[in-house]
């Protein structure tokens, strides 16, 4: 007979692998496995075929970033300067955002930088050396824009994150011990130099969201206590509670890789939690956890699922717009569940998490954003480097298509075809 510990984890397994059926999900196996699909068996070759969902190849919020970010490349092409740093500022002050929620201010300035960090990646990619032209020029000619306003903070925001991008290009995204010596000094040298250009801005009494975030983005430079970082993000958190990202930003370095610790990352939840409620409901500690959870399974095991539960139900109330219901059911169902298997202690709350991609699905699903679907199996990794959009988003897409047509597996194997409208999903004869 089986000792209870032992019946136990065989009905833990028993769980996670009927759950990853449903679902039809490739589970992350440990280093050295091999891993395998889960078989799937629909009365059609192809899940589509018992599906119908409008797909948004160009979503309106890819619509706008893309605008958003030409028109600051544009401006900056041309050297209209002035014209640019008026458009950021207004953006910034009135808290403009696209669908998705992201700032047009911070767009605007991606753009304007656009060319210099695309042109330090290819001539790093290419193998150029430190003082080779292609990798200087161009940052040099934003510190003598920079030089000529030398008061305006957006100009100097936008040369700043310039300095940290280029930054994170010398050194990666990998272990801080697998990192050349030499790459980590540049690194180093750019951040030092974002820091004083932005060190005589006051962000809170400019009122900026745009200057907190570039100052916030400064942190993996530096060896902040946990305290600092945390009232840096409480700052930014305020100055700008409809954004999400800064809320899962400040989640991610509350980790103990960063700058935080577990009971650091409770703490920084509930706090957020309480000081956005007007905002997001419970959602603030939902954002806080977002993308700690996929990152740390310790994280996992810790972590309140009723609160966080709670908060998912309480951000699609509060935003239930198409985008977010892709980032939210893509969350759920693909990034949440890549880690199932890997530690004990944290599959039960991974699954009751996951488990909401069924009634996100279902009863709030009217299109598919392949993007969405495709950033979520890369655990939504900003560094993620796309050589192909149009490969990346068929990728999104066939994993939603499976997902959703897994979910309803049961209604499609009776010979129904579902069909997504804004009524929510309606079966029909195949």
């Amino acid at each position: 007979m089986l000792n209870p510990s032992q019946q136990a984890r065989d009905t833990l397994s028993q769980m996670i692998n009927s759950f990853g059926d449903r679902f039809s999900l490739l589970k992350k196996a440990p280093p050295a496995a091999v891993a395998v699909p889960v078989e799937t068996t629909f009365p059609t070759s192809h899940p589509e075929d018992s599906l119908s969902i409008p797909v948004m190849e160009h979503s309106a919020d890819d619509v706008a970033c893309r605008a958003a970010q030409t028109q600051g490349q544009f401006l900056a092409r041309q050297e209209r300067w002035d014209e640019l740093s008026a458009k950021i500022k207004t953006a910034d002050l009135a808290r403009d955002k696209t669908l998705g929620g992201m700032p047009i201010a911070e767009l605007l300035a991606f753009g304007a930088r656009a060319d210099v960090i695309n042109a330090v990646e290819h001539a790093l990619s290419e193998g150029h050396k430190a003082d080779a032209r292609p990798l200087i020029d161009g940052i040099m000619a934003l510190e003598a824009v920079r030089q000529s306003h030398r008061n305006d903070p957006y100009l100097a925001a936008v040369v700043a994150l310039a300095h940290i991008d280029i930054g994170w290009t010398w050194r990666g995204t990998g272990w801080e011990t697998i990192v050349p010596a030499a790459n980590r000094r540049r690194c180093a040298a750019h951040f030092d130099r974002a820091s004083a250009l932005l060190a005589p801005f006051d962000t809170s009494k400019l009122d900026s969201p745009m200057l907190a975030a570039a100052k916030c983005a400064l942190l993996p430079g530096r060896r902040d206590d946990t305290l600092c970082v945390a009232n840096d993000y409480e700052t930014l958190i305020d100055l700008d509670p409809q954004n999400n990202r800064h809320m899962r930003a400040l989640g991610n370095h509350m980790l103990p890789r960063w700058f935080g610790s577990y009971p650091a990352l409770e703490l920084e939840a509930r706090r957020t939690a309480s000081r956005t409620e007007s905002t997001w409901g419970a959602g603030g500690y939902t954002w806080v956890y977002f993308d700690a959870l996929i990152h740390d399974e310790q994280v996992c095991a810790q972590v309140d699922v009723d609160f966080f539960l709670d908060g998912l139900r309480d951000i699609v109330a509060t935003r239930p717009n198409q985008e977010m219901i892709n980032l939210l059911a893509s969350y759920c169902s693909v990034a949440l569940t890549a880690g199932l298997g890997l530690s004990e202690p944290s599959d039960m709350p991974r699954m009751q998490i996951a488990k909401a991609a069924d009634w996100l699905i279902r009863d709030h699903l009217q299109e598919l954003h392949p993007m969405v679907w495709a950033h979520a199996a890369d655990g939504f990794d900003n560094n993620a480097r796309i050589t192909s959009p149009s490969r990346f988003a068929a990728r999104g897409r066939a994993d939603a298509l499976q997902i959703i047509a897994d979910l309803f597996r049961d209604e499609i194997n009776r010979g129904h075809k579902v069909t997504f409208t804004t009524e929510g999903p309606q079966l029909g004869p195949t």
